[in-house]
């Protein structure tokens, strides 16, 4: 039996298999409104057969967005747009859907990517971005503002709002985003959090202000919902963050009941350098698993059925997170199933599709045509 497909859980929430849909953002709302792109995007992923979608980088604030398109849930309208949607997906497939709530700090108020992604200057219609620190992204890049303690207080309560939302809507698990280079793992980073109050220097108090999001929104949503946070486990700069700091991070958001930890890296300077390679990030999430014991999702590189296979069957992560390749290949689970002997669910419109030699693909079967 393949171990791709055996079925797991984060929290109470069951999946079929260990293939998760990892966020992807897509530069392409209105106001922070999804809108029919997201419609058409996201309904294509959910017939994907994989276990876990989880929808793009959500904006916590209007001013947390990386880009003017970036999707949000800090109004009214943003959730009434993305329950909407949420209403035209659940009509055609029972896959669980968590939501990534962020907030970009520093890297807010960018282009889209295909604009150029640089910082949108306030005197061209961007805004100012905050940070830990008054200490840009980039050195040519124009200062963001320091967070002071009522701005703090302002964002954290911003999560925790944004995760009623995501609870009204009947969202099944969260993700924090604390990767990338985005607010929370700019509070991580002493390259970007060069405080010197309560949050910032030792890694206790670089740790605070993720932990306190982490809780507040927790005990928000209390267990109807999985809370689960997904890290850049290292900079890949000398004097960043890096693994062994991340083990303590996880092992305390461990004591603190978190369902999962979603293990990515880099993002956070310019100065990264990263050895690309197949998989190149799953030796992070292998650690952390084996040293927390964790639910772990693997990202990075993930591309082939037998790697994906390997990595489950191995222990190296409990889950592969699938980002690009799912995107070039939105039926990849169905051929990863194919690949390895495995069934996987279809809606039945499809049942027909299969080639001869995988006519069990979708289970046991039967269509009639007149």
């Amino acid at each position: 039996m393949s171990q791709l497909f055996s079925p797991t859980s984060i929290g109470r929430v069951q999946l079929a298999n260990r293939i998760v849909i990892a966020p992807m953002c897509q530069y392409s709302a209105v106001e922070g409104n999804a809108n029919d792109w997201h419609l058409m995007h996201y309904g294509k992923l959910m017939l994907s057969g994989a276990g876990l979608l989880i929808i793009e980088a959500t904006g916590v604030e209007a001013e947390g967005r990386i880009t003017p398109g970036c999707l949000g849930l800090w109004n009214d309208a943003n959730e009434a747009a993305l329950g909407r949607m949420l209403a035209s997906l659940r009509e055609f497939s029972r896959m669980p859907v968590a939501i990534q709530l962020a907030h970009a700090g520093r890297k807010a108020s960018s282009h889209k990517p295909w604009d150029g992604g640089q910082l949108i200057p306030t005197a061209e219609g961007g805004w100012l971005p905050v940070a830990p620190s008054a200490i840009p992204h980039a050195a040519h890049e124009a200062s963001p503002l320091a967070l002071d303690a009522a701005g703090i207080d302002r964002v954290l309560k911003a999560f925790v709002a944004a995760a009623e939302r995501a609870a009204r809507l009947g969202i099944d698990a969260i993700e924090l985003h604390a990767a990338h280079g985005y607010l929370l793992h700019q509070f991580l980073s002493p390259l970007a959090n060069q405080r010197t109050d309560e949050y910032g220097g030792s890694l206790e108090n670089r740790m605070r202000f993720p932990l306190a999001v982490f809780d507040a929104v927790q005990n928000a949503v209390g267990d109807r919902i999985a809370v689960g946070v997904r890290i850049s486990a290292t900079d890949w700069v000398e004097g960043g963050w890096d693994i062994e700091q991340s083990l303590v991070f996880a092992n305390i958001l461990r004591a603190r009941g978190i369902a999962f930890i979603h293990v990515s890296s880099g993002g956070v300077s310019p100065l990264q350098k990263i050895a690309l390679g197949p998989a190149y990030q799953v030796h992070l999430a292998e650690r952390i698993k084996r040293e927390t014991g964790l639910p772990t999702m693997a990202v990075g590189l993930i591309t082939d059925a037998k790697q994906a296979e390997a990595i489950i069957d191995s222990g190296q992560a409990d889950m592969v997170a699938l980002a690009r390749g799912i995107l070039y290949d939105p039926h990849w689970p169905w051929h990863a199933a194919a690949e390895l002997g495995a069934k996987v669910t279809a809606p039945p419109q499809y049942w027909r599709c299969p080639p001869r030699e995988h006519a069990s693909l979708f289970g046991d079967i039967r269509t009639a045509q007149r």
